[in-house]
């Protein structure tokens, strides 16, 4: 097994037509009743997921049920042979835990978090931590012996479903545990409402303040109500005539933020504090402090980010 390591998605921002072709699939493959995979089977205890549902369909879900992560892709010829195999023991493991599957092709930054070089790639997740992964298409027999050592691990860790807890519970139930904020928030952010997200958000984190996943989905609400007010075009104009006016370079760096150019939008605002000081430096360190919350502290991208910041503070 390997090193269990924190496993959270914080930066699963889609303002583009990446997210648009997911619904578009995913509403296929209701109409039609099968699951993305086109193998024809649904299941209470197989979904499909996507950079919009991770934090709750798998970072969340995770506390309370263990997650086995399908990562596949329709010209896989692989990922065919593996996905039943692994929707055949999700079945019949009834809840003990829950397979949830990914397109690659449809949610590159997921496959980028879980830094997945091949597929299909397999992955356990538990008490949000990624513990341990495969690649390839094993036979049936080890996949049954792999997921009796995931299983182990999750009884260590404390982590068991409501239906391996209470045997014939319902197993929807584990989401129960799930604060009613989480909910409310997601469905709040799955219908555009991100005023009312903004909200409940707040709320809740006056309450529970650390909470880091509350955290980050404030974040990711508050660029998406930025950004949803840009002219992008406008703003990379003014960014390009203006370098030394630091609020057109926040506004670039949130555009940045939202298409997925993490990298870009942290080097331009590390050179905005570079370049100023005074209330200028200030906003542009806030705003830099702000984007670090859309994801975990131990990402590599923040990690690196945060040393240079130190390096400019000091």
């Amino acid at each position: 097994m390997q090193q269990p390591r924190d496993f959270s998605l914080y930066g699963a921002v889609d303002l583009g037509a990446r997210q648009a072709a997911v619904q578009r699939r995913q509403q296929a493959a209701r109409n039609t009743g099968t699951s993305a995979s086109g193998d024809g089977e649904t299941s209470a205890f197989v979904i499909d997921v996507t950079e919009e549902t991770f934090n709750t369909e798998v970072a969340t879900r995770s506390r309370t049920t263990p997650v086995i992560v399908d990562l596949w892709a329709d010209w896989c010829g692989p990922c065919k042979q593996l996905s039943p195999v692994l929707e055949k023991l999700a079945n019949e493991a009834a809840g003990a835990w829950v397979l949830a599957k990914i397109d690659v092709d449809a949610n590159p930054r997921l496959a980028q978090a879980f830094q997945a070089q091949s597929i299909p790639m397999v992955v356990a997740v538990i008490g949000g931590q990624m513990v341990d992964a495969f690649l390839g298409a094993m036979p049936e027999a080890q996949v049954r012996q792999w997921l009796t050592q995931v299983l182990s691990v999750a009884d260590q860790l404390g982590v068991q479903s409501a239906a391996s807890a209470a045997g014939d519970a319902d197993p929807a139930e584990a989401l129960d545990t799930m604060p009613p904020a989480y909910t409310e928030a997601q469905e709040a952010m799955e219908r555009g409402d991100m005023d009312t997200a903004a909200s409940v958000l707040e709320k809740a984190l006056a309450e529970t303040p650390a909470d880091p996943v509350l955290k980050s989905w404030l974040a990711q609400v508050n660029l998406i109500k930025r950004v949803s007010d840009y002219d992008q075009a406008a703003v990379r104009r003014d960014a390009a005539a203006h370098p030394a006016d630091v609020d057109a370079q926040l506004k670039v760096a949130d555009v940045e933020m939202a298409t997925g150019r993490t990298e870009e939008a942290f080097d331009r605002l590390l050179g905005a504090i570079k370049r100023t000081s005074g209330e200028d430096r200030d906003k542009a360190r806030r705003h830099l402090l702000d984007l670090f919350e859309i994801f975990p502290p131990d990402d590599p991208q923040v990690k690196r980010a945060r040393s240079q910041l130190t390096a400019l503070l000091f």
